[in-house]
């Protein structure tokens, strides 16, 4: 994959689309290449039928996403002008983050603050270390926070706990983020990343129509029900039951052997 920046990597391997934040000096805060980068990664992963789930992680141990990255905005986010261009980049990666009919998982260490927590709550499924620190600091910067954004926020967390977090920018624990459900997962240090791709296996070894259409499903549940495309959920629905992958399945059963699901 041809990738604008080294700040962002990609790489599969095993059914698993890997993205790795890639700017650890400034704990993988966000610039406007990443967010196009991040935006390209997901466009190609979602084309890609040897990829069945994605995992983000940051570089190295101090974060997952710090952030946006602040030392940028003078020159690229310092006026509504520039905001409206910056903007199109990281609308273009959180559109795909919303859109992409794969599971994302987030693996968290460490910092996952402001734009990384947003990104995060695009995963469906996030794991975190006790190390991890969580908040949206945007009440400190005197910055507005996108309609889109808190909306996930309040999805996860309900409204409240919402407005707890942006009106006092305070940062969170791991135990608190898991208390609230924030993260869905809280494992030792030594154990992330295995537990990840174990459960990540666990994802890709399962058939993907059926997954697909029960991340569809789910996202429909979230929508206000004027919104909701029940028919396209009945017939994602249809189209397992109607798919090679189905039949695959029950003769696995009978055979008692692991099914070797295509998405067909």
């Amino acid at each position: 994959m041809r990738l604008q920046t080294t700040k962002m990597l990609a790489d599969v391997d095993d059914g698993i689309g890997w993205i790795t934040f890639n700017n650890p000096e400034r704990r993988n805060a966000i610039s406007l290449e990443m967010w196009e980068g991040l935006g390209t990664i997901l466009e190609a992963f979602a084309h890609d039928d040897a990829v069945r789930v994605v995992v983000m992680k940051g570089a190295g141990d101090r974060a997952f996403v710090s952030g946006a990255d602040i030392s940028e905005f003078d020159a690229k986010r310092g006026n509504a002008e520039q905001k409206k261009d910056y903007g199109q980049a990281s609308a273009n990666a959180n559109r795909w983050l919303v859109t992409l009919d794969k599971p994302i998982i987030a693996m968290i260490r460490g910092f996952c603050i402001g734009g990384g927590l947003a990104t995060a709550l695009g995963a469906d499924i996030r794991f975190a270390t006790p190390d991890s620190k969580f908040g949206i600091p945007a009440a400190r910067l005197g910055l507005g926070y996108d309609y889109g954004g808190l909306k996930a926020l309040c999805n996860v967390v309900g409204p409240a706990r919402a407005k707890d977090i942006m009106f006092s920018a305070r940062f969170m624990d791991a135990d608190e983020a898991l208390q609230m459900g924030l993260i869905n997962f809280l494992v030792p240090v030594e154990e992330l990343e295995q537990r990840v791709r174990d459960y990540a296996a666990l994802i890709a070894a399962n058939a993907p129509l059926t997954v697909k259409a029960a991340k569809a499903a789910v996202n429909e549940a979230m929508k206000d029900p004027a919104h909701r495309d029940l028919q396209k959920i009945e017939s994602m629905v249809n189209a397992c039951f109607d798919s090679e992958d189905y039949r695959e399945g029950r003769r696995a059963f009978m055979e008692k052997r692991p099914a070797n699901f295509k998405g067909q």
